[in-house]
């Protein structure tokens, strides 16, 4: 059952409102003051906490200062009940983290409108990283493992160096090496999908980010293109026509767009077809596509993008655990931005990033 905590001084309006919670089937605490509020919410970690704003000895904004220093309540959706709630009231309740406001007097409607719409957005990042967990708990293990035992297996070869030919030591050792480029590259995705997730979360961070520029793309975007496509043998197939540009947003993160753009383009699709990575400006817009002609994608699969997805694994035997894409997505929402996909199975696939130019 739903628990939720109601911090109250005025003893009608905290009784009229357990009265309702109750009726609607929810569990409910009470709590007189904002001191006998906070101490509740620590010991019953309730769903969701309704709490007035003005109150004696601890007020509204000072109970969810306090909870949110503490891990176990920081996340609990949290509504404010005020008898005011202008533009400054409401601004330093939002900046300390209160989901909603609720201003006196108000109705059964609007109070059980905004009780489940704050606890449906609760369900919807529950489910989202319970979805993320198990992906995790899926794709994490196999690929670290099918890295590793390429390692231990060559390396366990070597150990007895008598038996081998200097041609087959060479190649165990390229084998060791790729496997560990492999681990590496999970690793630092890994950390990297993490460091943008926990920045999202961020309002000053993300403002902070909004602020860097990156005042040569064009360089960027050719020289990273050009060194993917060498290393994997495909200086042929890149197709280059990018233009000068001053974009908002720092080249380290630029760099991270391009290069998953790039890699994927490239990984899913076969030598001599072609790569074609166009930048133009549109409306105060910078706009980065990537082009190719390989496997593609189905509506259903662009939809369900998510981290550590790989589409038709099964059919397919590709490395890594599918966070690229993901990542560059987030990235350019964060930078205020957009990554979309069009794609028809089997033939083609575009990716475009639009990015906002710096001022």
């Amino acid at each position: 059952m739903t628990k939720i905590l109601v911090i109250e001084d005025e003893e009608l309006v905290r009784e009229n409102l357990l009265d309702f919670l109750e009726a609607e089937d929810y569990q409910t605490i009470a709590a007189s003051n904002g001191k006998i509020g906070v101490e509740l919410a620590q010991n019953y970690l309730p769903d969701l906490i309704i709490c007035d704003v003005m109150m004696p000895e601890l007020d509204g904004y000072g109970v969810l200062k306090k909870l949110s220093h503490n891990s176990a309540t920081a996340t609990i959706p949290f509504i404010f009940l005020t008898a005011k709630a202008d533009k400054i009231d409401r601004r330093e309740g939002m900046e300390l983290g209160a989901d909603d406001y609720l201003t006196k007097p108000f109705t059964i409607k609007e109070l059980k409108r905004t009780i489940e719409a704050r606890l449906g957005r609760r369900r919807e990042i529950k489910k989202k990283f319970d979805d993320l967990r198990n992906s995790i708990t899926l794709a994490l293990p196999h690929e670290m493992r099918t890295s590793l035992n390429g390692i231990l297996g060559s390396s366990q070869l070597m150990m007895d160096p008598g038996s081998l030919e200097t041609e087959e030591i060479r190649e165990m050792a390229e084998s060791i090496y790729k496997s560990g480029k492999r681990l590496l590259r999970l690793t630092e995705n890994f950390l990297r999908y993490t460091e943008v997730e926990i920045l999202a979360t961020d309002p000053e961070r993300v403002e902070k980010l909004q602020n860097s520029s990156s005042n040569y793309p064009k360089e960027i975007i050719a020289n990273l293109s050009r060194e993917i496509a060498d290393k994997l043998g495909r200086t042929a197939d890149l197709h280059l026509e990018v233009q000068e540009a001053s974009v908002q947003i720092a080249d380290a993160r630029l760099k991270t767009i391009v290069e998953e753009l790039i890699d994927n383009a490239f990984k899913f699709s076969q030598v001599g077809t072609p790569v074609r990575v166009v930048s133009t400006v549109q409306n105060d817009t910078f706009i980065l596509s990537v082009n190719d002609e390989g496997r593609g994608m189905t509506k259903a699969q662009i939809a369900d993008l998510g981290a550590y997805l790989q589409f038709e694994r099964k059919q397919y035997e590709q490395q890594g655990i599918g966070l690229g894409l993901v990542i560059a997505k987030r990235l350019a929402e964060l930078h205020g931005g957009e990554l979309t996909i069009e794609s028809t199975p089997g033939q083609k696939t575009t990716v475009q990033v639009s990015l906002p130019l710096s001022p």
